[in-house]
């Protein structure tokens, strides 16, 4: 229905189409709440319009390829017509780091690329940013480059982390309130490995030394782990990511601080008190996009990230309405790591310079072998009501010459005809005849009153075409529920042997031909 195919509209409900189970009317309720209601035909609407897609440098690499597979469907069953003439949707992106935008448009959507509004005649002025000197009306980002040769990450990150957190309470205890942006200390890491390894260091070491800070001149600082140190992470689940945000905007306030005490010797809560703000949020890339949180104004990357496009959305998310401070660790027994210290001014003077160009290959062999399946089906399914139900799955097994499958076809290969080549729209059209084949065996197979639907019904007579990926080996039909499930989860069980020592063990691996392993 998203693409206008409806065949009726519920007075209760809204649209409605083929594939939809509801009844042809409704009674009315018992609580008087609606009223009886029924369902009247209805002419296909008008695809969208107008499509808006933010944050375009993010839909590159696997992501990107898959998308860009995707689209193809998209653009079509988006398109209609008029006067005998085609009318494709308008796309809008916007990014503030990209290079190369006008091949990776062309792999994502088929189209050219046009900036609005064009660049203006001054260079400090291009309307989407605006170059302004630092000073206290308009205060910026500083950028510091720490690099420690001989010494330990793990201590060069425990030193910092305290060092910031502990002057940090000097300022809060000397001008209060005022001091709120650099109160929270945000982390980032390449890894989730690297910000695991941090979170217990900053449970434990960071904690610990934090007490103690007093006798070096600075503070001591209480961090209440873990409810002050939280992590946005892919491990999150949906509910807790906007919990940690919500968290986030929660200021330093000392009036609240005292609050929360008395609370605390009382038990009991008032209704305007919030909960306690964060100390230290660890975070991955993740943090690149759609946290605006004003409030931030302290970040720690944990060696160099890895793209200077992730680098610019990372630490832009600090230093946004007050004076950013950021502080970049160099692992020095990392090569790429050292050079970008060993450059380090020059790199951030020019940093929007080395944004790298994107990748996307939507018809790359991978691709297909993932993707073209969804794609096909989507095509043939949802161009209209006659392959739409489930149940009619079953008709490839008579209509293979369909208008629906032929055009499908013939839409995806003069599709990747303009986004890759002849030989690569060649080898799509084999496989997309090869798979209406196989679509058609599977529906003349079925015989003892089965049926072939996309999906199959538990306990009934409907076979399911289509396949979820799991650890079995995909065939024809097997379709992502996700562009996250590229690949199976692997499960590693660790079986202990008991092993002496470390001989042992080195001598055990060798006789099971596991000695490189």
């Amino acid at each position: 229905m998203l693409f206008g195919q409806v065949d009726g509209i519920c007075e209760r409900h809204g649209f409605r189409s083929p594939e939809i189970d509801d009844a042809g009317s409704h009674p009315k309720s018992k609580d008087g709440k609606f009223g009886a209601a029924r369902t009247l035909p209805a002419n296909p609407l008008r695809p969208p319009d107008l499509i808006i897609q933010d944050e375009l440098h993010l839909i590159s690499g696997p992501l990107g390829t898959l998308v860009g597979l995707y689209e193809t469907a998209i653009d079509r069953l988006c398109s209609w017509q008029v006067g005998g003439k085609t009318v494709r949707p308008k796309l809008i992106a916007s990014t503030a780091t990209i290079r190369h935008a006008k091949d990776q448009v062309h792999a994502l959507f088929m189209r050219s690329t046009n900036v609005f509004p064009p660049n203006g005649l001054d260079v400090r002025d291009n309307f989407f940013s605006l170059q302004r000197p630092s000073n206290e009306a308009t205060p910026g980002r500083k950028y510091i480059g720490i690099c420690a040769p001989g010494r330990r990450m793990r201590l060069c990150l425990i030193r910092t982390y305290v060092t910031l957190l502990a002057a940090a309470q000097v300022v809060f205890e000397r001008f209060g309130e005022n001091s709120d942006p650099w109160m929270t200390l945000v982390g980032h890491f390449n890894s989730l490995r690297e910000l695991g390894g941090m979170r217990r260091m900053v449970d434990d070491e960071v904690r610990t030394r934090l007490g103690k800070m007093a006798e070096r001149g600075l503070a001591k600082r209480i961090i209440y782990s873990p409810d002050s140190v939280r992590e946005l992470t892919s491990r999150l689940g949906s509910a807790a990511i906007p919990e940690t945000l919500d968290r986030l905007e929660n200021p330093f306030d000392p009036v609240m601080e005292e609050k929360r005490k008395e609370a605390g010797r009382t038990h009991q809560h008032p209704p305007d008190l919030k909960p306690r703000p964060l100390d230290v949020l660890l975070a991955t890339n993740m943090i690149s996009v759609g946290v605006d949180v004003p409030r931030l104004g302290m970040m720690v990357c944990s060696g160099q990230p890895k793209t200077t496009s992730e680098y610019i959305q990372a630490t832009s998310r600090v230093g946004r309405k007050f004076p950013g401070l950021v502080i970049t660790v160099y692992n020095w027994a990392r090569p790429r790591d050292l050079s970008h210290y060993e450059t380090f001014e020059h790199y951030h003077a020019t940093f929007y310079q080395h944004v790298e160009a994107l990748s996307v290959t939507p018809f790359s062999e991978g691709a297909i072998y993932r993707g073209l399946s969804a794609l096909l089906v989507s095509l043939i399914r949802l161009r209209g009501f006659e392959f739409n139900k489930n149940e009619t799955a079953m008709r490839m097994a008579t209509d293979t010459t369909h208008p629906f499958v032929k055009e499908a076809i013939d839409w995806i290969v003069w599709r990747a005809k303009r986004v890759g080549n002849n030989e690569i729209a060649q080898r799509v059209e084999a496989e997309l005849k090869q798979k209406v084949d196989h679509w058609q065996k599977r529906a003349l197979r079925l015989s003892g009153g089965s049926r072939l639907g996309y999906e199959g019904k538990k306990d009934s007579e409907t076979i399911g075409l289509l396949r979820k990926p799991s650890i079995e080996t995909w065939d024809e039909y097997t379709c992502l529920n996700s562009l996250r499930d590229v690949e199976p989860t692997s499960l590693l069980i660790l079986d202990d042997h008991n092993l002496d020592d470390e001989a042992d063990f080195q001598g055990a691996a060798q006789d099971e031909g596991g000695g490189e392993s």
